[in-house]
């Protein structure tokens, strides 16, 4: 059996609740780490794990707590970003929905290793329920001792916040989070400085994602070389992925990280295979801001070995032949799928999400959508391809926050594989706007 770090005990009856939990043997990393451990030496162990950020950027955990500024007589804070509003990511509403817990012991062991006296728990505005949830375990975690004064009579004081977003994309990047937090508008800061020097409210800041903190009770009662143990290379641990699309059983999977795509796919464990009589013809490996493959670049690499649900792996070969792990938003497309219209429906996305701060992503994705739709509807012209392409270059790399190469990476891949397809709208528009048509030329399904 693979081993379950985040989700081993998620379907136990009443899980969502302290006395349950703690049944489970939950908190006992809190106990360890607050009576037998140093803050210096959880920050050890969370390097030694080498857990990479799990919300899209992939960046070493331990490493990105150990750049925190520490001046004295200025307060530290941890934030976890649970904003999580990347179109086919929804692994950690999953997580703070039925074991919140597991999210509230990572948040007082990290906050401990950090020297964080109060901590926030920023939640995308929509999950109202989910942070109803979190506010009644945390109340229960608090009368237990765990959270407020002196907890578990170590010294250490801790208040736990949960604040509500306002429902916007933007505030998935951390210093937009901290501006919204701070109760202003959601517009990333130029960096530097960085939030680990002057994050939220001018003080030193770690900004994580929910999956990420939530695996630091399982590092603390194993240690680090136990967590680095699993997994492969670099990409060492579990990985909660969200697979959705024409898959026979959409959900939530925990994975050892080093899965081959095509075991994910094709197991009964995970996915079940493509829905009955279809082929797989696309995807959509780590949430709408990746690069898209067609079949065949999803299951291999380029020199022919099997590709893997890894950080290396999915990245192997670059934009060209492939792609990235980024938050897990698995979406899988089968013949049916019209890549000009997802690719449209993105772009829709982006355009809309865009804080408007940058020209090149205030205008551009609003062009890459007006060029989309008109191709989708039967009005492209021949030269609207490469305007598409020259559009995603000039937003790529030139905004301050990562949202405008989001935009830019599934046009410019999606030309890229699927190019036949967007011509075929152009020179075909009465056969392509009725209803349900879809490119049937050459594909290379699977």
């Amino acid at each position: 059996m693979a081993t379950k770090i985040l989700t081993e005990h998620i379907n136990v009856p009443g899980i969502e609740t302290f006395d349950v939990y703690r049944k489970q043997g939950g908190y006992t990393a809190v106990e360890k780490a607050l009576k037998t451990m140093t803050p210096e030496s959880i920050v050890e162990e969370v390097k030694k794990a080498g857990v990479r950020g799990r919300g899209g950027a992939g960046f070493p955990m331990g490493m990105k707590w150990s750049f925190l500024a520490k001046p004295e007589g200025v307060p530290r804070y941890l934030v976890c970003n649970a904003d999580e509003s990347e179109p086919g990511t929804f692994k950690d509403h999953y997580l703070m929905k039925n074991i919140p817990h597991l999210l509230i012991e990572g948040m007082i062991i990290s906050s401990f290793a950090l020297g964080a006296n109060t901590s926030f728990i920023y939640v995308r505005g929509e999950l109202m329920y989910v942070i109803h949830i979190l506010e009644k375990a945390i109340a229960e975690a608090k009368a237990k001792g765990f959270l407020g004064k002196n907890i578990l009579g170590s010294g250490y004081d801790l208040e736990l916040v949960v604040q509500p977003g306002g429902g916007a994309y933007i505030c998935g990047e951390e210093t937009a989070l901290l501006e919204s937090l701070e109760g202003k508008r959601g517009n990333p800061r130029n960096k530097p400085p960085f939030p680990a020097v002057k994050g939220l409210y001018q003080s030193p800041t770690v900004v994580n994602n929910v999956e990420s903190i939530a695996t630091t009770a399982w590092i603390v009662n194993n240690g680090g070389e136990a967590y680095a143990g699993i997994g492969i290379g670099r990409s060492t641990g579990t990985k909660l992925i969200s697979a959705s699309g024409h898959i026979n059983k959409p959900g939530v999977y925990e994975i050892e990280l080093g899965v081959p795509v095509e075991d994910f796919i094709y197991a009964d464990e995970w996915c079940g295979g493509i829905r009955p009589g279809h082929k797989f013809k696309a995807l959509v490996a780590g949430g709408s801001s990746v690069p898209i493959l067609p079949a065949n670049l999803a299951l291999t690499l380029a020199n022919g070995e099997k590709r893997l649900m890894s950080y290396e792996s999915l990245s192997d070969g670059g934009f060209a032949t492939g792609t990235m792990l980024g938050s897990g938003g698995f979406i899988l497309f089968d013949e049916t799928s019209c890549i000009v219209r997802n690719t449209w429906n993105f772009s829709r996305f982006y355009h809309h999400e865009s804080c408007g701060q940058c020209s090149p992503c205030r205008e551009g994705t609003g062009w890459m959508e007006k060029v989309l739709h008109r191709i989708e509807y039967g009005h492209g012209h021949q030269q609207d391809i490469d305007l598409l392409v020259d559009v995603a270059k000039k937003i790529e790399g030139n905004t301050i926050c990562p949202l405008g190469d989001a935009a830019a990476w599934p046009v410019a891949s999606a030309i890229r594989h699927f190019r036949d397809e967007f011509q075929w709208h152009i020179d075909h528009p009465a056969e392509a706007t009725q209803p349900g048509a879809v490119y049937r030329g050459e594909m290379a399904l699977v």
